[in-house]
């Protein structure tokens, strides 16, 4: 039996006679069949099991669907028995698949495929009948019924109408099942949902598209052809104008949906490319791992800066990692992320990154009269303010003093102050994507790799390296978290305690803060309230060179619950607890940390016991999407457990292998049924 590559061109040449080469055209008998009253409605959509009584049967059954939907299709591949030439076995395929060959001529067409994985294999049982084996009902594109448009495979579906009104009068005609299903749903749980009119349909006016330079198209083809022949849990969209113009492309490969299931509790969508005007238009979606590294979550190209496009963007991730939402996301400043964030996110916490806002003080505030005492004074107001008040005060204080009433750019920001300023943001888990202290930075995740005049194939020569240097950091820090002991710096329990916990980049931090307990004096109770006690802890500070002074630090601890949280918010912000609580519990004679306060997700085998989601009793086995996506996250634990040490790698091997020959085995008995 050949196997068949979803990049490669169909089998016998038999896509031909239904392939659509790209020019969509509104036909005047496109929409008569769905409107003919004897047809069926409502049956159900291309499902393993459903048996047909012939081959054309079969594919008039998928053709009826497609035009429904709103795309073509073709059979991109048969399976014939070698004496008799009798098709067995065939491959129905969304006209999208795969590519096209590479033409030699002077002006070829441009590229209207995407490798849409879209399909439905038939088999042909007991000789007489042919079902439904396998199907795969999610595109790499949108589709949408409400786009009325036919392609090649539905003139069949015309001429054979139109064919049956002129013959003699029948009692019944050939039945064309339609069924109506919705596209992506980036709500819903399993991934599909309607998709709005204005989200299918491209702009009539000036339609803006990817600026792509000699090669560049190329580039994109060949990485995207490679990708899928080496990683089967690639994913990619493309998003075509009428024109078959490029208007914006995402991807994401195996390791970046892979480490969401891990790592989805907050993200950063990264535009610093647009921000500064470079010439390759990267957004880069990144979270934090376990050892608190940036690791890569997906990346795609925006034709522009506006809500309709980042819509698309933030769609079509939301589809690749399977409809869950994060609970946070960062993002720089931006009216048009805000309001294509809140249609797509509905009920994730949306902030602005800190770091890139105190980035742009210099370019914004520079060139106005006492610059320094305006940035040290904003500096002081974002953070150092402990309270509310202490924040509007000092902002206050800062716009009166040197007259910034007008200033738009600062205006903009106090509007949005709930969105970046600390204090705003003290209920929220950020795992340590952004900082709280005035000389931290936060760098983008291709930072070094891209420069202003970076082009599209320049990067993506560079992108397996940069993903391979920061996947072998990470190997790295598994390595030496589980095989090395950390050097002990006090005496305290706390530090022992995690020391056997976190992974080595977390527990180094974490040590700061035990050892930041020695400079916390005179701690003390200054209320008592039930169960829930308030303690005041001072600590003497570094603000400026060799400069200290000492700040007090209001803590709260529940006596019963043991339940502690500081004015700081450390632990919200980071994730480990501060020297300020850390001296409350060491004050009150507890010499473990409580559970609620060591996060899972800085754990040396965090992935190796991750709580996979179980199968539901009522999921549909049948369905093609369910069972693969079910199977890869239970995979992932054998790969992450497999590539630890040699031993554990050839463990896994002989598993997969044993595994692919009793498949193999399964297929051959198969074939002969």
């Amino acid at each position: 039996m050949e196997v068949v590559c979803l990049n490669s061109e169909p089998a016998f040449n038999e896509g031909d006679e239904y392939e659509h080469e790209g020019d969509c055209a509104t036909g005047e008998n496109a929409d008569e069949l769905c409107a003919a009253p004897h047809l069926k409605r409502d049956p159900p959509p291309p499902t393993v099991g459903l048996e047909f009584d012939s081959f054309d049967e079969a594919y008039d059954f998928y053709n009826g669907y497609a035009k429904d939907q709103g795309f073509g299709i073709r059979v991109s591949n048969s399976w014939f028995r070698s004496k008799r030439k009798e098709r067995y076995r065939a491959k129905l395929s969304c006209s999208s698949a795969g590519f096209k060959k590479k033409s030699e001529a002077n002006n070829p067409r441009p590229e209207t495929r995407t490798g849409c994985p879209a399909m439905i294999v038939i088999k042909l049982v007991d000789s007489k009948s042919w079902r439904i084996v396998e199907v795969e009902l999610q595109h790499n594109h949108l589709v949408s019924p409400e786009i009325k448009r036919f392609y090649k495979s539905h003139k069949k579906m015309i001429l054979a109408a139109q064919k049956s009104q002129q013959a003699e009068p029948v009692k019944e005609i050939h039945t064309i099942k339609l069924y109506r299903a919705s596209v992506i749903n980036a709500a819903a749980p399993n991934g599909y949902s309607k998709v709005k009119e204005r989200d299918v349909r491209h702009p009539t006016d000036h339609s803006k598209h990817l600026e792509l330079k000699e090669g560049d198209a190329h580039a994109v083809y060949n990485y995207f052809c490679r990708m899928k022949l080496t990683n089967p849990n690639f994913f990619y969209l493309m998003d075509l104008d009428d024109e078959a113009r490029l208007k914006n492309i995402f991807w994401a490969d195996a390791r970046s949906r892979s480490a969401y299931i891990y790592f989805s509790d907050a993200i950063a969508i990264d535009t610093t490319c647009l921000t500064n005007k470079y010439e390759l238009p990267l957004v880069s979606f990144v979270g934090v791992n376990h050892h608190g590294q940036s690791v890569l979550l997906g990346c795609g190209f925006l034709g522009h800066e506006s809500v309709e496009y980042f819509v698309w963007m933030f769609r079509s991730w939301l589809t690749c990692m399977l409809g869950r939402h994060p609970r946070v996301i960062l993002t720089d400043q931006s009216k048009s992320l805000q309001m294509a964030i809140s249609e797509v996110f509905p009920g994730t916490r949306h902030c602005y990154c800190l770091s890139y806002i105190m980035q742009r003080v210099p370019e914004k505030l520079g060139g106005l009269r006492g610059y320094e005492a305006i940035r040290k004074q904003l500096n002081q107001a974002v953070y150092n303010s402990m309270k509310i008040a202490e924040f509007e005060t000092a902002w206050g204080s800062m716009v009166g003093q040197h007259g910034l009433g007008e200033n738009k750019w600062l205006q903009s920001l106090h509007e949005d102050r709930q969105r970046w300023v600390p204090v705003y943001l003290k209920d929220t888990s950020f795992v340590g994507m952004i900082p709280v202290k005035e000389n931290e930075v936060s760098k983008p995740f291709f930072d070094g790799y891209v420069h202003k005049h970076t082009s599209f194939k320049e990067f993506l020569d560079k992108y397996d390296l940069a993903l391979q240097r920061k996947l072998m950091k990470e190997a790295t820090g598994d390595t030496e978290s589980r095989n090395c002991s950390f050097e002990l710096r006090t005496k305290c329990n706390f530090e022992l305690q995690l020391s056997k916990v976190y992974t080595k980049q977390i527990f180094e931090k974490f040590q700061i803060e035990v050892e930041g307990m020695y400079s916390c004096f005179n701690t003390r109770q200054v209320n008592i309230n039930g169960p829930i006690i308030t303690f005041a802890v001072k600590e003497r500070v570094e603000v400026e060179e060799s400069e200290k002074e000492v700040r007090q630090y209001e803590v709260l601890y529940e006596t019963t619950n043991m339940e502690i949280r500081c004015i700081c918010s450390l632990f919200n912000f980071r994730g480990y607890l501060c020297r300020h609580a850390l001296n409350v519990f060491n004050y009150n004679g507890v010499e473990e940390i409580p559970s609620q306060y060591i996060l899972p997700r800085w754990s040396k085998d965090y992935k190796r016991r991750f709580p996979l989601d179980p199968l539901p009793n009522d999921v549909d086995v049948n369905d093609y999407v369910l069972r693969y996506n079910h199977l890869l996250s239970r995979a992932i634990q054998v790969i992450e457990e497999g590539a630890q040490s040699r031993e554990c790698w050839k463990a896994s091997l002989q598993g997969l292998e044993e595994l692919c020959r009793k498949f193999a085995l399964e297929n051959v008995d198969e074939v002969f049924l």
